[in-house]
């Protein structure tokens, strides 16, 4: 039986709490420094609080110390190592050579980031051989593509299938850098690919003004969780870790339960990877919390439309058209006769620059919108919901609960009661006590009595009396001595450590060399990981991007495809040629590259010849 998992984001260990309540199997989330979301830290004490509450139900904690360590940081991410074990992480998510080789004492998982860029056979079982304990794969993958990888490693497989895309192949984009000096590899991306450009050919010929040309889509693979599982995926992982609290509950309790009826529609082959029931909570919808429209990207191995040219930002919910401009607000037309707005609905439209405008639905009365003046409003503009008012307050005041399921068995024999407990996890414990003497009158009100009060929650338990044994008369058991076992028997569980499913485990293997030679696309950016490559058969090493701004540089590459998205590609027969294009921003001109042969696109400086 193959266990599957989610995997929540937390930017805060409260909104990792959220997850856990919502269903979430494993959280990641950042410690104080080197995670790759650098507005996302935490310090040590909230990681403790975060893993104290989740190994109560067996969820698992992963820290996040994927960006690429200086030489002078070395010691500092050492000492950052140890503090997230003893705080009780259960794995590390890493991008760095050196802290795979600081962390293999740890006792924690070693988990290789989507950073690593994992998207061939071949480095899967190169980054394998380093000791990695599982691997999470590029994003840009196709199911085909992701069973070869499977078929090729023995370590666990993580794939992202929710929340924002990188346009290019992780950990191998050095646009942020090169525009703003700021390092997508040290978590401090500027976003450039949500930028709006200018798009010319060669001639200086202008072909698109102010579009978000490399902005894609949001991943959303909810439909499409067996197929995954089916190609060999054990842990199915939500991206966010700079989004809100009610983002993290929608998304997470929507995959919990598309996981929940994927294990029931195949309890032979599939278990969820922790335990514990979720009660309550509002139904999720993916159409009301932050998207840039949806896509599945190339899991069918098909290129597809994949960019948002409408908008680099969320637009949320499509509500209808503007219908009229009153003299205090604006009447809408609705895509739906059952829509319902409500005061302080956020609206949004898309204005004639190509940006993103908002106003706020100060009064709402049908589909009559009292509001302030909004400049940019037309007839018959698209009108959508960023903000549903109703149901961030759904989302706030129906959340869910998670308690683990502990049946119970009753036996009154020789003047004595014992209550003894087996919980989800298979965790047994048994309380006793003296019977009282009086016996009871009404011996089937009485078992009525005692199968309601022992079928309750305490504590994180949901109890369930499954049976009764009874040798002689039955005693009358008032109310609080009955609540009181239980509690009793909640309290002994809650002195037992649960019993977590292992995480897997890898096997470091030197045989397998690492290439000769190794770019600036490996990222070593200190002396631990170059040694680690040249244990492994490199002789060649080139320094990080970040240390030398290598002139030449692929500054991106990915699948995505600017003709391709605009109807120019020379495969389909939209154009005569691949020759590059160039986008234009703020005075800086980068130049798009189309590899046809393999389908695919790179981006570097105007001035420099691509590679």
């Amino acid at each position: 039986m193959r266990t599957l998992e989610l995997l929540a984001p937390a930017r805060t260990a409260e909104i990792g709490f959220a997850a856990i309540d919502c269903g979430a199997d494993a959280v990641y989330i950042a410690g104080p420094a080197f995670g790759a979301r650098l507005a996302a830290g935490n310090s040590i004490e909230d990681i403790a609080r975060l893993c104290e509450y989740a190994h109560r139900f067996g969820v698992r904690i992963f820290a996040t110390v994927n960006t690429i360590v200086y030489e002078q940081e070395l010691s500092q991410v050492k000492e950052l190592v140890k503090q997230l074990a003893d705080a009780g992480a259960d794995a590390l998510i890493i991008q760095d050579g050196a802290v795979l080789e600081m962390a293999k004492d740890s006792g924690m998982a070693l988990h290789a980031s989507t950073q690593c860029s994992i998207r061939t056979p071949e480095k899967a079982r190169f980054i394998e051989s380093l000791g990695y304990d599982r691997l999470v794969l590029e994003r840009e993958l196709s199911l085909e593509e992701i069973c070869s990888i499977r078929a090729a490693v023995d370590t666990e497989i993580e794939f992202f299938v929710h929340g924002a895309l990188c346009v290019c192949y992780s950990g191998e984009c050095y646009l942020s850098e090169y525009l703003s000096g700021r390092s997508a590899n040290r978590g401090a991306c500027i976003q450039a690919c949500r930028s709006l450009y200018d798009l010319e050919d060669s001639d200086g010929k202008l072909i698109a003004r102010n579009k978000p040309l490399l902005s894609l889509k949001d991943y959303n693979l909810l439909g499409r969780l067996e197929d995954l599982a089916q190609a060999g995926v054990c842990s199915f992982k939500i991206e966010g870790r700079l989004k809100n609290e009610s983002y993290v509950r929608n998304v997470c309790k929507a995959y919990s339960d598309a996981l929940d009826a994927l294990v029931l529609k195949h309890p032979e082959l599939y278990r969820r990877a922790s335990f514990g029931k979720i009660t309550g909570g509002v139904r999720p919808n993916l159409e009301k919390t932050f998207n840039r429209a949806y896509t599945q990207l190339f899991l069918d191995g098909k290129r597809g439309r994949w960019a948002s040219l409408e908008a680099p930002k969320s637009m949320g919910e499509y509500i209808g058209t503007l219908e009229r401009i009153l003299p205090n607000g604006i009447r809408i037309a609705p895509a739906s006769p059952s829509l319902r707005l409500s005061n302080g609905d956020g609206l949004s439209f898309l204005a004639p620059d190509g940006t993103i405008s908002g106003f706020r639905a100060d009064v709402c009365r049908g589909f009559d919108i009292r509001c302030k003046s909004v400049e940019g409003l037309v007839h018959g503009q698209k009108l959508y919901r960023n903000i549903s008012v109703e149901f961030e307050k759904e989302i706030e005041a129906s959340k869910p609960v998670r308690r683990i399921p502990v049946e119970l068995k009753l036996l009154l024999k020789d003047g004595r009661i014992s209550l003894s407990a087996l919980t989800e996890d298979g965790r047994s414990g048994q309380v006793e006590a003296l019977a009282p003497d009086s016996p009871a009158q009404n011996v089937e009100r009485m078992m009525e009595s005692i199968r309601a009060q022992l079928s309750k929650s305490s504590s994180i338990y949901e109890f369930k009396l499954v049976d009764v044994a009874v040798e002689g008369p039955l005693p009358f058991l008032p109310l609080s001595f009955l609540n009181g076992m239980r509690r009793d028997l909640a309290s002994l569980l809650d002195e037992m450590p649960p019993k977590a499913i292992p995480l897997g485990k890898g096997k470091e293997n030197e045989a397998v060399k690492a290439p000769v030679s190794l770019d600036y696309k490996a990222n070593v950016a200190n002396s631990v990981a170059r040694e680690l490559y040249t244990r492994r058969g490199s002789d060649s090493i080139e320094e990080a991007y970040e240390l030398t701004h290598r002139r030449g540089a692929q500054l991106m590459r990915s699948k995505y495809c600017i003709r391709y998205e605009l109807g120019l590609c020379p495969r389909e027969g939209q154009s005569k040629t691949a020759a590059p294009l160039f986008l234009i921003n703020g005075g800086k001109r980068l130049r798009a590259d189309f590899h046809c042969d393999v389908c695919e696109m790179s981006i570097c400086a105007a001035a420099d010849s691509a590679e």
